[in-house]
């Protein structure tokens, strides 16, 4: 309905939003009223699971970080005594039943982040509409006692014990306007009701914790999977392929590395195909870890992932698990 291009210029750019995005956002705006209104009067039902919930996400539409935060908190919660699994809608995914994620998933059929995740992490991951029908499946098959629900702030239907928000920290909030006039999801007033609000990059707001991303490896996604550091490829020039909420991300990534980027930029989610990564040469293509998930079945020894990590403070992972051991569900460690 409308171009991606021209409403990233105006969520971030500085374009003054068009009478009909200003007209949808209102719809928009009231929708998201009355529902939150809704749930928090009792009409619509909320769902309490067994152990506690962890929910990861943004305010803005497109990527700020959450999977790689989802992973960090993963590892982080394990090495504090939790058996944490993970929930997501999973974004493309056409399934309405739950279904589980693994190291064989399709990325087409589970969407690309719980695949990243599954893969990162082996916990147990799975993936519905209904978060909760998911969790409900991942409860009765594994031994979890801690949820962590990736992208689902905005899913009032499960009720959730720990809220952490996501921020990007060089966008922020773009133009601080509702979809589609803006980037937001929710009114920029929500920001104040999370446990913890992360800052990914840039530079943290008051009461922010900073997150940094690290990558300085690539994998080749062949068969071998081989490893080279990214500093290896300083001073050639590559094909940067970045299917995610911002690809300038990853391309300055590459570029602080000292390597020459060509920029192949695509839509949040894109379903790949090796056309979209036949450059008719031969120079390496070094593409993010999410993309990297849906390109391995046609990939040849030109393509590598680069994977990255998410740095943030032990103080954070301790305060999120002691948050946990408060709730009367989950024993101390």
């Amino acid at each position: 309905m409308f171009d991606e291009r021209e409403l990233q210029s105006i969520w971030y750019g500085g374009r003054e939003p068009s009478l009909p995005l200003r007209m949808l956002e209102a719809v928009y705006s009231g929708i998201v009223s009355l529902r939150r209104a809704a749930y928090g009067a009792g009409l619509l039902p909320r769902v309490r699971l067994r152990v506690p919930v962890v929910v990861v996400g943004n305010l803005t539409a497109g990527g700020t970080g959450k999977t790689p935060l989802t992973i960090a908190l993963v590892e982080a919660l394990r090495t504090r005594g939790f058996n944490p699994g993970v929930i997501s809608r999973g974004y493309g995914a056409g399934a309405r039943a739950p279904l589980t994620v693994d190291a064989r998933s399709d990325p087409a059929v589970v969407g690309d982040e719980p695949c990243l995740i599954a893969r990162a992490t082996g916990v147990p991951t799975a993936v519905c509409r209904d978060r909760a029908a998911a969790a409900g499946m991942l409860l009765t098959s594994s031994t979890i006692d801690v949820l962590i629900a990736d992208d689902g702030l905005q899913h009032l239907k499960l009720r959730r014990d720990v809220e952490i928000c996501v921020v990007d920290g060089e966008r922020r909030l773009g133009n601080g306007r509702l979809l589609p006039a803006g980037p937001l999801r929710e009114p920029a007033g929500r920001l104040g009701d999370f446990d913890f609000r992360v800052c990914n990059g840039g530079t943290p707001l008051a009461g922010e914790i900073a997150m940094g991303l690290v990558g300085d490896e690539a994998i080749l996604l062949t068969t071998s999977g081989a490893g080279r550091k990214l500093h290896d490829f300083a001073g050639q020039r590559v094909h940067a392929v970045a299917g995610i909420g911002n690809p300038t991300r990853f391309f300055k990534q590459l570029r602080g590395a000292g390597i020459e980027v060509i920029e192949h930029a695509f839509a949040d989610h894109h379903a790949f195909s090796t056309s979209d990564i036949g450059f008719g040469d031969e120079l390496p293509v070094l593409m993010t870890e999410k993309d990297a998930v849906k390109c391995v079945a046609f990939a040849d020894t030109r393509c590598w992932s680069v994977p990255v990590r998410a740095v943030l403070s032990d103080g954070f992972f301790d305060a999120v698990a002691a948050m946990l051991r408060a709730t009367a569900t989950v024993p101390a460690a």
